[in-house]
């Protein structure tokens, strides 16, 4: 099994590339690009509408083989950080809470806290 934290560590040195990226263009590119956006672009009901899926499930399942999963996770963890709810870039919120820290104290410099 893989450590926690060493998971963490390698999805934030992964996010590192986008840290010089302004806030505006990730969002671009998270909202032309993104898988998910079929959902709001066609208004569509998502089809697990009424099954029990967890969150960690429904991100698996959602952000599967999207092109651009990293980027939103980059945009999730710049704009919601710690208080990120939902899912983004393929993790649950528990899971991107855990990242925030790591990816947080690797761009400041520092140790996760």
């Amino acid at each position: 099994m893989v450590n926690p934290e060493n998971y963490y560590e390698v999805i934030a040195a992964e996010l590192d590339r986008y840290a010089k990226i302004p806030d505006d263009v990730l969002l671009e590119i998270v909202t032309r690009d993104g898988a998910c956006m079929w959902l709001w672009a066609n208004e569509e009901e998502p089809e697990w509408q009424n099954e029990n899926l967890t969150d960690r499930e429904l991100a698996a399942w959602l952000c599967a083989g999207c092109p651009i999963r990293n980027v939103c996770l980059e945009l999730e963890l710049r704009t919601a950080g710690a208080e990120t709810v939902g899912v983004w870039g393929g993790l649950s919120q528990d899971d991107r809470r855990a990242l925030y820290r790591v990816w947080r104290a690797r761009r400041e410099g520092g140790e996760p806290s």
